[in-house]
């Protein structure tokens, strides 16, 4: 793999306006916990001091604050340089031994859970102990006769999204404060203060070209109670004693799962029919407070996913049976089952049998039904009158309710976890159906029209295919027609490998280099620029002709080798984006696998349109890149932290990191884990 130059520098007056950090600015990060003067030392040997929770939030304020190294001074440290990885060391600092070196201009603050059970009173960015200490043999005062810092870097592999080590690598540059919730003895938090400060010195005794002597790194113990911290400071309290969320501090789990369910928030697709998220108590509403369910009132749910099997005449009998007793008010909403279709890609062509196909047909007919049929009028006794051919036998005369203000039809919910990935089955079929459309243009047309965020599985597309003249021949739209049943297959629906790019604003989609090479597909997406990142596109003389060449940007000479930088090409990449956007087209932006190099780009995009902080902005792009996870390398992140600080300044807003590099590395490692290879 080789090391590829980053390219030439933006042209600084471009948007936006001014220019990014430069990579050449030195910077060393300033702590208000060192050095320790004015902390009261609780221990002398090893050495620990004690800080209080006043000192704790303004030392953690005041980090925040605080610029960062550039990426060249912190890297290629950051990506983990063991002695013994050979792979690893050759690629990243060759005869270049001195970048083994810990870098002196990073300085952080770690924040220790004594205990390590993280699930409440958790303060912002704490770890456990075990996330950072070596293993050692207890000796009878419970210490420890040799205590370190674990060998965290990887000791064989070439890797540059080593994540899963940054809070480990962070902690042994960084001063430490130990604390404990209050179960926690303060025996025990001191005790684990006095391993941390013995794996600091001996850590420091190891470092290559430092001196020895003042300490460079020091431990505090937290002297207030936990009780207290979270009364009085509850903007560093992440989780409280009862292992709620404050919502002060940002979590990635929460804010990626707000993103989702705004993003894929239920949309009416058809008459009475909508599609959307599983209703979760827990997130109603999203990132901008905005109500995502409103005041719908659902009368039919149904529920996809990989255990349900296809529904039976008698279900669909039973289902009605309850919802008439609904009408009559005999029964409760919540009394009401949920209907549940199989996921998408449960029924696989070519061994789909032909039970499965009519069971598909008869859901997407029962629903059409519900949807669209006049709920009966209800009628209730008035004044005695004479009897007419209107009344009873009694002289009572039958009034209908009035139903002009109530919709026709019951409203239905088709919805999966996530909102677009295990419904889309039902949701083309039924849409095929509903409106008499072809697989191809009920796809484009609930991506662009209906504006659904929408992933379709190949095997679900071609079984749509295979059936689609019996789709058609059973809508109600059906003309009668013949040549409708099986209208042309579109150049660009041949060629699709996987499902549409990914839209991430109005105007710029994320993909990857297949995408770009369909370039039909991009014209019916309405996309009519082009933003090639390291990857240049494989087109024809032919087709070249018809996509003007101020329609394409080719940024060369950036691999995904955890070298090449991106920063400086921030300014004319954005500056590309906003002139499409200004023309009214949308922009694809891609590399290879649309994961990594044109997601750092469209990232940058977000936090630049948007306002986001960086890890906002990644789970608004993690979210929307649906079934595809987003894997910016290391470096790529590092930048994009450092892109917030530029967003700050051209805001004319003061630095404050929303999350640490530590926090951010360890959240992303988190959620990549259940997506790794090891697992």
């Amino acid at each position: 793999m080789p090391i590829c130059s980053p390219g030439p520098l933006p042209n600084h007056n471009d948007i936006p306006p001014a220019s990014p950090p430069s990579p050449s600015q030195l910077i060393e990060t300033k702590s208000l916990t060192y050095p320790p003067n004015g902390f009261e030392k609780v221990s002398h040997e090893p050495p620990v001091y004690s800080i209080t929770a006043d000192q704790l939030s303004h030392a953690l304020d005041h980090l925040s604050s605080q610029p960062l190294p550039s990426a060249r001074q912190v890297f290629p440290w950051m990506h983990g340089l063991h002695a013994d990885n050979q792979l690893q060391l050759a690629f990243f600092i060759a005869r270049k031994k001195s970048l083994r070196r810990t870098p002196k201009c990073i300085r952080g603050l770690t924040i220790v859970k004594a205990g390590g059970d993280l699930s409440h009173s958790k303060l912002k960015g704490a770890i456990a102990p075990e996330e950072l200490l070596a293993p050692c043999k207890p000796v009878k005062d419970v210490t420890c006769e040799d205590c370190e810092f674990m060998d965290i870097d990887p000791r064989d592999g070439f890797g540059v999204r080593n994540f899963q080590i940054q809070a480990c690598k962070m902690a042994t540059v960084s001063d430490i404060v130990v604390y404990g919730d209050n179960q926690i003895p303060k025996e025990e938090v001191e005790q684990v203060a006095r391993r941390i400060a013995k794996a600091q010195g001996a850590w420091q005794k190891k470092m290559e070209g430092l001196y020895v002597g003042e300490r460079l790194f020091n431990t505090f113990v937290l002297s207030d109670e936990y009780t207290i911290v979270e009364t009085d400071h509850e903007d560093i309290i992440a989780l409280d004693s009862e292992g709620c969320t404050t919502n002060k501090v940002m979590d990635f789990f929460h804010w990626e799962r707000m993103e989702m369910c705004s993003m894929s928030a239920p949309t009416e697709i058809c008459s009475n029919v909508w599609l959307g998220p599983t209703p979760d108590p827990s997130i109603s509403y999203g990132p901008d407070g905005e109500c995502l369910f409103k005041d719908l009132d659902f009368d039919i749910q149904i529920e996809a996913n990989d255990l349900a099997q296809i529904p039976d005449p008698r279900t669909f009998k039973a289902l009605e049976e309850l919802l008439e007793r609904k009408d009559g008010g005999r029964l409760t909403d919540d009394e009401l089952p949920i209907l549940e279709f199989p996921g998408s890609g449960a029924i696989l062509p070519p061994t789909w049998s032909q039970a499965e196909v009519d069971g598909l047909m008869a859901t997407c007919e029962w629903m059409h039904k519900q949807a669209n049929n006049k709920p009966k009028t209800r009628q209730r006794r008035d004044s005695k009158l004479s009897i007419t051919p209107d009344q009873d036998v009694d002289g009572d005369s039958f009034m209908q309710e009035s139903t002009s203000d109530k919709p026709a039809g019951r409203r239905i919910l088709i919805h999966c976890t996530d909102g677009y990935t295990e419904s889309s089955l039902l949701a083309l079929a039924y849409f095929m159906y509903a409106e008499g459309l072809s697989v191809h243009d009920a796809w484009l047309q609930l991506h662009l029209e209906k504006g659904r965020n929408f992933f379709a599985y190949a095997s679900d597309v071609a079984l749509l295919r295979a059936i689609q003249p019996r789709i058609l021949q059973a809508s109600p739209k059906h003309s009668g027609k013949i040549k409708e049943l099986c209208p042309p297959v579109p150049k660009w629906l041949e060629r699709m490998d996987g499902s549409f790019p990914s839209r991430v604003l109005p105007y710029m989609y994320l993909g990857n280099l297949a995408h770009a090479n369909n370039p039909d597909l991009l014209k019916e997406l309405g996309i009519g620029q082009i933003l090639s990142v390291g990857e240049p596109v494989s087109w024809t003389k032919e087709v070249i002709k018809f996509w003007p060449q101020h329609s394409l940007l080719y940024v060369d000479k950036v691999q995904d080798n955890g070298v090449d930088p991106l920063t400086e090409e921030f300014g004319r990449c954005l500056e590309f984006i906003e002139n499409g956007r200004k023309k009214g087209t949308a922009t694809l932006v891609h590399c290879r696998v649309g994961v990594s190099r044109s997601a750092t780009i469209c990232i940058a995009e977000v936090m630049n349109e948007l306002g986001l902080s960086f890890p906002r902005a990644y789970c608004f792009v993690r979210a929307r890149r649906l079934n595809v996870i987003i894997q910016p390398h290391l470096r790529f992140c590092y930048e994009l932290l450092k892109w917030e600080e530029f967003q700050c300044q051209k805001r004319g807003k003061p630095v404050r990191r929303e999350l640490e590099w530590a926090t951010i590395a360890r959240e992303i490692a988190a959620m990549n884990k259940p997506y790794s290879r090891q697992n």
